[in-house]
């Protein structure tokens, strides 16, 4: 079991906003990459742990060819760009934008007076040139909740052999994971066991291993990423 601390990490940032930078994989960042941050798995490639500044913004920047995941941990955002202009949003929820060969652009605002928390996450498609699009989702408590990977089958979720999921995690609640997972734990603690050893992870922990159980200590969120079988 491999464990990175948010707080082993520098803070940095752009525009109006901080963060730490957990995940950056080779793929995308080459000689850009720190060494102390995480490579991704499957088509997992960038996780951020960011607050935005009082009043604070990215500035509109595009992306393309990249699915980007935010997940609203604290506070609220005010969303503006190519897709879905004007959407907020609140503690809790999740959106998703792909970029696909068409691309897009956006800007996220801090509209109070007080810092928010935000993750962001990116992943490599798997077929390039496909359609913008934007999805929206308010995870459950006590269950997973994937927002992100599937089949063409499916059109809850944009589809991806690499899966995420948000697992809100009631006290002394237990699961268990099989093959190589990959989670960020960004509220509460919990306790997690491989065949080789039993460690405690708290809010800012990224979390890498085979076979894993866990045993949430207190109320947990996590997000979980993997590959499809």
């Amino acid at each position: 079991m491999y464990v990175l601390s948010r707080d082993e990490l520098p803070l940095g940032g752009f525009a109006g906003l901080k963060e730490h930078r957990i995940v950056t994989d080779s793929r995308v960042f080459g000689a850009r990459k720190s060494p102390s941050t995480s490579e991704g798995i499957g088509n997992f490639v960038y996780l951020a742990d960011a607050q935005f500044d009082p009043k604070g913004e990215t500035g509109m920047h595009p992306h393309k060819e990249i699915d980007v995941i935010s997940v609203m941990v604290q506070g609220r955002v005010s969303h503006e760009g190519s897709l879905e202009h004007g959407k907020s949003l609140e503690q809790g929820d999740v959106q998703v934008q792909r970029a696909g060969g068409e691309g897009f652009s956006h800007n996220e605002i801090n509209p109070d007076e007080t810092r928010n928390r935000m993750i962001q996450l990116w992943v490599l498609p798997d077929e390039p040139g496909q359609p913008a699009g934007y999805k929206y989702y308010r995870p459950s408590r006590g269950r997973s909740n994937r927002i992100y990977g599937g089949d063409k089958s499916q059109s809850d979720t944009f589809d991806s052999g690499t899966q995420m999921e948000i697992l809100h995690l009631e006290q002394n609640q237990r699961i268990e994971f099989s093959g190589e997972t990959l989670v960020y734990v960004y509220a509460g603690n919990a306790d997690f066991k491989d065949s080789a050893q039993l460690t405690r992870v708290n809010d800012g922990d990224l979390v890498r291993g085979r076979e894993m159980a866990v045993q949430a200590i207190e109320a947990t969120s996590m997000i979980v990423i993997s590959e499809s079988a």
